[in-house]
């Protein structure tokens, strides 16, 4: 009988592994524990990207977040986060006239987490010229009606 070199208990000395610390005994077992954890990243990786949706784990263009985005990807994501809290702010400050609702509307939408939570039910993303639309309507019925009552 041999002892592990991580806690000094008794092993047997085929053991691959010690059964009291699980310390790999063998370089091949050590490799093997090396894969197995690399996979195990790699899957958590991967489900963490998804969030359960085509998403990106932050991302909501599809990129796993290993991925860097590129600098035009991340200033349409600060915009769009910019445009949407402050289009939220400015109509709950208008909350009760009826134009306040088109635009809390319209800075949901705009909001970078809509693209995530409707990529599941839509099958995909919605593309960026999809929100922008979507936010350009909501917007001007909002104002407009805003203006006009």
């Amino acid at each position: 009988m041999k002892s592990c070199p991580r806690c000094e208990a008794s092993i047997d000395d085929e053991a691959r592994y010690c059964a009291e610390c699980g310390a790999p005994q063998t370089e091949a077992a050590a490799e093997e524990l090396d894969e197995y954890v690399q996979r195990q990243a790699q899957q958590v990786a991967a489900d963490a990207g998804t969030g359960g949706s085509a998403g990106d784990g932050g991302s909501d263009d599809g990129l796993s977040p290993t991925e860097a985005l590129s600098d035009r990807e991340q200033l349409w994501r600060r915009g769009c986060y910019v445009l949407g809290y402050g289009t939220t702010v400015v109509a709950i400050t208008q909350i009760p006239r009826i134009g306040a609702f088109p635009l809390v509307l319209a800075g949901v939408a705009i909001l970078p987490p809509v693209r995530r939570l409707t990529a599941e039910p839509l099958g995909s993303p919605l593309k960026r010229e999809a929100m922008a639309g979507i936010y350009a309507v909501f917007a001007l019925i909002g104002a407009a009606l805003l203006f006009l009552l």
